[in-house]
């Protein structure tokens, strides 16, 4: 089975395996970097958790 690149379908080449180009390397990069790419699963409630990492309690008096 031959492979090809992902994102423009022609042989990859070694130094940018499994792309063909530094070009197509660096596209599928800023798909995943540019939230372009997801990952499946369930929806996160940001609101109120606490994921911020930010302590609400503490004032600044």
């Amino acid at each position: 089975m031959k492979t090809k690149c992902p994102i423009c379908g022609r042989p990859p080449e070694p130094a940018a395996a499994p792309f063909c180009s530094r070009g197509c390397k660096d596209r599928d990069l800023l798909q995943w970097l540019g939230e372009g790419y997801r990952i499946p699963g369930p929806a996160i409630d940001r609101i109120g958790d606490g994921a911020d990492g930010l302590d609400s309690a503490t004032s600044r008096d």
